[in-house]
């Protein structure tokens, strides 16, 4: 067996972008724009506040899902030369935009991500456990 993407069949990719990819408010400026523009990814009350309101507030995903995307941010993490600011890198020819212009160079993007583990270890904690006890290869 193997764990399927929860929008399309075929296998899940725990991708990062899970994560970061609900900031992005190309074609949306309006709406979800201004409700992330009153935050500043670099102060970290704010950092915190989004990734618990939004990089975790994945209900599309069950706990082996999250378990997965964990389990791959760590391993990013562990690796001293992933370049995490290339994760936040807009290609100009794909849609896509930030909501303020600090999410385009920031100060420390690993730390975002470092706060998302941080972070996603209490809010999913429940979830990561229940899938730990499991057999992967029942996935």
């Amino acid at each position: 067996m193997m764990l399927r993407d929860p929008f399309v069949d075929e296998k899940f990719e725990p991708d990062l972008m899970w994560f970061i990819g609900v900031f992005n408010v190309y074609d949306r400026e309006e709406t979800l724009g201004v409700e992330l523009e009153v935050y500043n990814p670099n102060n970290k009350s704010d950092r915190a506040e989004l990734i618990k309101k939004y990089s975790l507030n994945l209900g599309c995903l069950s706990y082996r899902h999250k378990f997965l995307l964990v389990e791959s941010l760590a391993e990013k993490l562990g690796d001293e030369s992933y370049d995490f600011q290339t994760l936040f890198e807009v290609d100009e020819s794909e849609a896509g935009s930030w909501p303020r212009g600090e999410w385009y160079e920031l100060d420390d993007p690993r730390e975002f991500l470092q706060d998302v583990y941080s972070l996603a270890q209490e809010v999913w904690r429940d979830d990561l456990l229940k899938a730990s006890l499991e057999d992967r290869t029942t996935w």
